[in-house]
């Protein structure tokens, strides 16, 4: 009877340790967004967090062809190398020094 109690404890921390391992990857991997052919795209909700700007913001830039988008069913969407070459290109360097 002892060694069957042992074993249910055993098999009980086991479960424990099993549930505290998938809780971990779910919380790892809970924000995971795949890519699409190596691509990462960004609706217009998180380019604006990401860039703290508004939406409105973002549209200014698209009206006046500053940033490049998809335009799908009303979905924006924006290719997030697109962005970052953007930002490359129209980066400016401190000229002077202190």
């Amino acid at each position: 009877m002892s060694e069957l109690k042992t074993f249910n404890k055993k098999i009980a921390d086991l479960h424990v340790l099993i549930e505290n391992v998938k809780s971990k990857i779910e919380k790892t991997f809970g924000h995971y967004k795949p890519l699409f052919n190596g691509e990462r795209y960004l609706t217009d909700y998180q380019l604006s967090k990401k860039m703290n700007i508004s939406r409105r913001t973002l549209q200014t830039y698209r009206d006046k062809g500053l940033l490049p988008y998809i335009l799908l069913g009303g979905k924006v969407l924006y290719k997030e190398s697109d962005i970052e070459k953007l930002l490359e290109e129209n980066y400016l360097r401190a000229w002077k020094r202190c």
